[in-house]
């Protein structure tokens, strides 16, 4: 087994990882990582608790050039199938961007509109989001995902089987052809 240095994550990837406690790679992290970093697609399996959501977030924020907050449109899209998956998603996230200098908004429903729509328009690097919230915000014209690079369906399968399908479809057509798709599942066969 490696170690994270070994992976090829920046050094501000490298900062977050020891912000977060981790000291070795888990499996999915170890296989993950590297091709992530190398832009490529990827499909990926593991259990819960296994660490993938550090396996999507630490390469991505780790080759993310850093934004100057402002009127600027997110460029690494992450959405989960429900509000307790984004806010745990988000708050790696946010540990890794303390790290990186990324920017983070997290947008769900059961919440009022007004600050999820406030931070968008601050500017954002990364938007972790339920899809019904994010077709909303679409469909008001509030997030703008034409230039977003990095694409993640977190737990896909379980999306498409609570019935997203129409939403994640309009999400992802709403995404540049040329972007890094990136599916995480604990159950995906």
């Amino acid at each position: 087994m490696s170690n994270f240095a070994d992976l090829g994550l920046s050094s501000s990837a490298l900062a977050a990882v020891d912000r977060l406690g981790y000291e070795q790679p888990t499996p999915v992290q170890e296989q993950a990582i590297p091709l992530v970093l190398e832009g490529r697609d990827l499909i990926a399996a593991a259990s819960t608790g296994t660490g993938k959501t550090a396996a999507f977030l630490l390469p991505t924020l780790s080759t993310l050039p850093r934004g100057t907050r402002g009127k600027r449109a997110p460029r690494v899209l992450v959405v989960s199938p429900t509000r307790e998956l984004a806010q745990q998603i988000a708050r790696t996230c946010m540990q890794i961007a303390r790290k990186t200098g990324h920017f983070v908004t997290t947008v769900f429903g059961g919440t009022p509109y007004g600050p999820q729509i406030n931070e968008i328009r601050l500017g954002t690097d990364v938007v972790i989001a339920t899809p019904g919230r994010l077709n909303d915000l679409m469909e008001r014209d509030v997030v703008d995902l034409g230039r977003i690079e990095v694409l993640v369906l977190d737990e896909a399968d379980r999306m498409l089987d609570m019935g997203f399908l129409p939403a994640v479809t309009t999400i992802v057509d709403a995404t540049p052809a040329e972007r890094q798709t990136l599916l995480f599942s604990a159950t995906i066969d």
